[in-house]
């Protein structure tokens, strides 16, 4: 559970954010494997330095909705999309749109923490020196201590950058080098599919921190199984079952006030 006497320092949504438009726009969007279809008619908006959590029973199209978002379905065969899905006010299938570069405005992390077999100097530096983000090394180098610093590892790490690989660290710290290598495409949207599901309590208690402080410059979409940290931390939850995403709005009203009967179910526990 999070310290509430730690949470002073974190920066509550600019209030000229709360009426922005949406950074993303989501409208009928269905997603088929083949015959099958694992979205149906899903619609939201995301907006600007919002954490929007989505929870729902295991195989209802949360992580296929998320992957939505960066075209991670393009090359996934038998896969068909319908729908809109516009950032910035523009289509992100658009024949203008060049799918890397579109990609590098988001930054992944994955359930099981997955560092590079490489050194942690060199997990950081990975997306800004593909994507020729930075002048030169000194540049980089600068750029590596603030995304460490960003997902709150630095002072455990500077001094075995170089010597130390990524996978050698613990399960929580892992992590967090994910998020710190994610942050490194210095991304608008940040994508989180179930960040803390393989990591303890005390690493989980961190890792939610670090997503409330990164909230004031990046939108979050997060998919989580507790709902006790979709209550913690989301401004927003979308709930989905069988595809569908059958409700969404302020968290503090899910909660309280479900307006379906699935979504009832679920929160009460007697499904999912």
């Amino acid at each position: 559970m999070l310290d509430q006497t730690r949470l002073s320092h974190i920066p509550q949504i600019p209030a000229t954010h709360r009426n922005a438009p949406p950074v993303m726009s989501v409208r009928h969007l269905d997603l088929f494997y083949g015959a099958k279809q694992a979205l149906d008619d899903v619609s939201f908006d995301l907006y600007p330095s919002e954490i929007l959590a989505f929870i729902g029973p295991s195989g209802c199209g949360k992580s296929t909705a998320l992957k939505c978002l960066n075209r991670m379905h393009d090359d996934t065969r038998g896969v068909r999309i319908t729908g809109d899905i516009t950032m910035g006010g523009k289509d992100i299938h658009g024949r203008d749109i060049d799918p890397p570069v579109h990609r590098r405005r988001f930054g992944w992390v994955a359930q099981k923490p997955n560092p590079f077999p490489a050194s942690i100097w060199d997990n950081v530096a990975y997306g800004a020196r593909i994507h020729g983000l930075m002048r030169n090394r000194a540049d980089l180098a600068d750029h590596v201590e603030h995304c460490l610093r960003r997902a709150d590892l630095w002072h455990e790490v500077k001094d075995v950058l170089h010597t130390r690989e990524g996978t050698s660290l613990s399960g929580g710290q892992q992590q967090r080098l994910c998020i710190a290598r994610a942050l490194s495409n210095q991304p608008e949207v940040l994508l989180m599919d179930e960040p803390t599901g393989s990591i303890d309590p005390i690493a989980t208690q961190h890792v939610e921190e670090l997503m409330l402080m990164l909230r004031a410059d990046h939108s979050i979409v997060v998919i989580t199984h507790s709902l006790m940290q979709a209550r913690r931390i989301a401004d927003r939850v979308g709930y989905f079952h069988l595809g569908k995403l059958l409700e969404i709005g302020p968290s503090a009203e899910i909660f309280a006030n479900p307006q379906t009967p699935e979504c009832r179910a679920f929160l009460a526990g007697r499904h999912g």
